[in-house]
């Protein structure tokens, strides 16, 4: 069973910066389609980020445009999230999501439990 791990995030006042990084517990994973989601409390959970670390491509939520980075090995085992003036409103848990090729052309998906993101005001 693959598991994802993120880490990097905490408490920081706004206007700061955090940047989160994800990868499999067991180094085993190595995915071409990675992406960030967040989920405040009470609010569904949203998209934010993705990578597509083969092309080199990348795709940001109008919200973070200019602000949040992310990027990835090229092996594509770990994304990141370089996140810079970070809002109040932006307090979340983060997640990371993985989607890696199954039988035939099924594609499989992971999820990350979460790390939280607070932004003081």
């Amino acid at each position: 069973q693959v598991q994802l791990v993120e880490s990097g995030g905490g408490l920081v006042q706004a206007g700061g910066s955090l940047r989160l990084s994800c990868a499999s517990a067991t180094c085993t994973l190595s995915s071409d389609d990675w992406s960030w989601y967040r989920q405040a409390p009470g609010k569904e959970r949203q998209f934010v980020a993705n990578i597509s670390v083969r092309e080199g491509r990348t795709y940001c939520a109008e919200a973070v445009k200019g602000r949040f980075t992310i990027t990835a090995d090229k092996p594509g085992n770990t994304v990141y999230l370089q996140m810079d003036s970070l809002t109040h409103e932006e307090t979340a848990i983060y997640y990371c999501r993985a989607i890696v090729p199954g039988k035939g052309w099924n594609r499989i998906t992971y999820w990350g439990q979460g790390t939280q993101v607070t932004v003081s005001s």
